[in-house]
């Protein structure tokens, strides 16, 4: 065993000499949150999908947290698809969360950013977390998309919170 010192990346750029500037996806920028609320219906079938909000493209994610009544039986991805001006096409359908119960209530809210993203990528942006290798510079829509159908009827919401450059 040892005692270290061990220093994120922004640290080490601010005790460089000369200091190195970082980039604005991991120090800086302005918070910004949707809070979107959807109501699922019994019968709503795998595929159903639930539009919370839009975020942009060069932004990151800093947290998303679900709330919900029990929908019997219910779970779905949480991710990323175009918005519905540019044709609504699935971007990554589980870009932060993949199967995610809503069986049951959920009233203290549970953070599913990192469900299925790595939490290495934790200053990754969006078109990122899509899976893209550039910046499309658009809006995305933060989609809920039921992977086992709603046995009951209930409401869901997502507060989003994301860094916008």
């Amino acid at each position: 065993m040892a005692v270290v010192t061990v220093k994120s990346g922004v640290i080490t750029n601010r005790d460089a000499s000369p200091p190195v500037s970082n980039a604005s996806n991991v120090s800086g920028g302005v918070v910004k949150t949707i809070k979107g609320t959807v109501e699922v219906t019994n019968g709503d079938n795998i595929g159903s999908k639930y539009i919370f909000g839009q975020v942009p493209s060069n932004a990151v994610i800093n947290s998303i947290r679900i709330f919900c009544d029990a929908i019997t039986s219910a779970a779905g991805d949480i991710g990323l698809y175009q918005t519905t001006a540019n044709g609504s096409a699935v971007l990554l359908a589980a870009a932060y969360a993949s199967a995610q119960s809503i069986a049951s209530a959920i009233v203290v809210g549970t953070e599913v950013a990192h469900e299925a993203r790595d939490i290495a990528n934790i200053a990754k942006r969006v078109f990122e977390d899509g899976g893209l290798t550039t910046d499309p510079q658009r809006f995305y829509d933060i989609v809920l998309t039921l992977t086992a159908a709603a046995a009951a009827s209930g409401t869901v919401s997502l507060a989003i919170e994301y860094v916008d450059f």
